[in-house]
């Protein structure tokens, strides 16, 4: 196994894989059902690889190395105390994101309601609304989103949580939930926020991840825009907004949040300190 993990992990490097180690390792434990720490210690002891395992090992590392993203290889991705199911058709969530969840949390905990409302509009995969919903698990979360491969997703990955306290909406955020207006705890939301004209660095998020879930108009915001009206419709008094966005557009976002009619808008780093999630509260 050493001669065919040191091969892979050049491969991907040679294509500027940004993990290669580490995305050798999970792609080589995928097929052979290890953990990367299994793979590790199996690669030091010089343990023999089936051919067909070799085989199928170097077809997702040559679609890994073609930058197909790793969790499209794998079908699996990570989120805080999840592992969710993730393909084509549906955004992949970052580790960013995650910082996003612990602020929305925390807003969500603090309600004093006996079992607080969220709203993840725009749910993607769902990861945002089922972190809530298992860390908090005396609330009640709904998710809403109108991408039909996403949506798919998203119910899959409820399915797969067995989370009771989750429901899923299929509809247009603008309009959304009319049942809940004024009884929201807590609003969030991970909406495309990158300018029509700016185009993603890394080929995993340009070639793989659905345009609808990049890309928010001319400056980048109007899918917050309809957060932000629509989740000043539906969150009660002191009910709390949580977004993120691109690291340059805190101070925009705020005043935009503002105008609407939010107040104590204030903007947060994420585990890089870089500014990643913007708060409001009616």
């Amino acid at each position: 196994m050493g001669v065919l993990r040191r091969h892979a992990v050049e491969l991907l490097t040679r294509a500027r894989v940004p993990s290669a180690e580490v995305d050798a390792e999970l792609l080589i434990g995928h097929v052979l059902g290890l953990s990367r720490g299994a793979v590790q210690a199996r690669a030091l002891t010089g343990a023999a690889v089936s051919q067909e395992a070799a085989e199928a090992i170097m077809r997702l590392i040559d679609r890994r190395a073609a930058r197909e993203p790793l969790q499209h290889l794998t079908g699996r991705a990570a989120f805080r105390t999840l592992e969710l199911s993730v393909g084509p058709g549906v955004f992949v969530p970052r580790p960013e994101t995650e910082s996003v969840a612990q602020v929305a949390i925390e807003a969500l905990r603090a309600d004093p309601a006996a079992e607080p409302i969220a709203v993840d509009l725009g749910m993607g995969s769902g990861a945002l609304a089922l972190a809530l919903a298992a860390e908090v698990p005396h609330s009640r979360v709904v998710g809403v989103e109108n991408s039909p491969q996403a949506f798919v997703w998203a119910t899959r990955n409820l399915r797969e949580t067995g989370l009771g306290n989750v429901r899923m909406v299929f509809a247009d955020l603008a309009g959304a939930l009319p049942e809940l207006e004024g009884t929201v705890a807590v609003v969030v939301s991970n909406p495309p926020y990158i300018p029509i004209g700016a185009i993603p660095r890394d080929p995993e998020v340009r070639l793989h991840d659905p345009e609808a879930a990049l890309y928010g108009g001319a400056d980048g915001l109007d899918v917050v825009r309809s957060v932000s009206v629509t989740g000043l419709r539906l969150v009660h008094p002191d009910g709390v907004l949580v977004l993120e966005h691109g690291e340059a557009q805190g101070e925009e976002i705020r005043e935009l949040l503002r105008a609407d009619g939010w107040h104590d808008a204030a903007t947060l780093p994420d585990l890089t300190g870089r500014p990643r999630t913007t708060t409001a509260r009616r």
